[in-house]
């Protein structure tokens, strides 16, 4: 017996159901570098604190832009080949959700902070994501090529967003600004949700 009316909310479910997560490089097929960049962009954890780190230091200036853009990468890069001289993969999964989900929040309260204080954050969400990054790339005897894949996508993703948001001074781009923030900070608390579900 169909049932059409039950076909959205069953969509819906398998959408947010959390998907089987692998210690693995995935592979493109174009080399250890852009495999390191793919591994990043397919990771929502790093993405989404990227999006918050970046939408933070836009919304505080250009000197806060700037300083992130130099520190977050850099923080990864030395994390992660602090990480890759690791046995075993880091397993920091709740702490990485906190930081992301606490950087979203500061984006959608409009929370006003030095420009120092801003990328100290950055760079700490770069350090922790660098180090699980470079730890887990150690175990499948990725070399530094990867790595460098990840930072670099890192750095121009982090670039292209604060300087979005810098540029944009209307009322409605601080508006969406604050909503992007939101929407990361209650992801971060789905995947808590999901975390503390799984330990249970």
């Amino acid at each position: 017996m169909h049932r059409p009316h039950l076909r959205g909310p069953i969509a819906a479910g398998l959408l947010v159901l959390p998907g089987a997560t692998h210690a693995h490089l995935v592979t493109s097929g174009l080399g250890p570098f852009y495999d390191g960049a793919l591994h990043l962009l397919l990771s929502p954890t790093d993405m989404l604190g990227l999006a918050a780190a970046a939408l933070l230091a836009g919304r505080h200036g250009r000197a806060a832009a700037r300083l992130t853009v130099i520190v977050l990468p850099l923080c990864w890069l030395f994390a992660g080949v602090v990480g890759m001289q690791l046995e075993t993969a880091v397993d920091l999964a709740w702490l990485s959700v906190t930081s992301f989900m606490l950087l979203g929040l500061l984006v959608a309260a409009d929370a006003h902070m030095p420009a120092g204080a801003v990328a100290c954050l950055a760079g700490g969400f770069g350090a922790l994501q660098g180090l699980v990054n470079g730890s887990t790339l150690a175990t499948i005897d990725a070399d530094a090529t990867s790595l460098a894949g990840m930072v670099l996508t890192v750095l121009v993703l982090v670039l292209l967003t604060s300087a979005t948001v810098t540029g944009s001074r209307a009322f409605w781009a601080r508006v969406a600004v604050r909503i992007a923030g939101s929407w990361v900070a209650a992801a971060g608390i789905l995947m808590l949700g999901w975390l503390f579900q799984g330990a249970g």
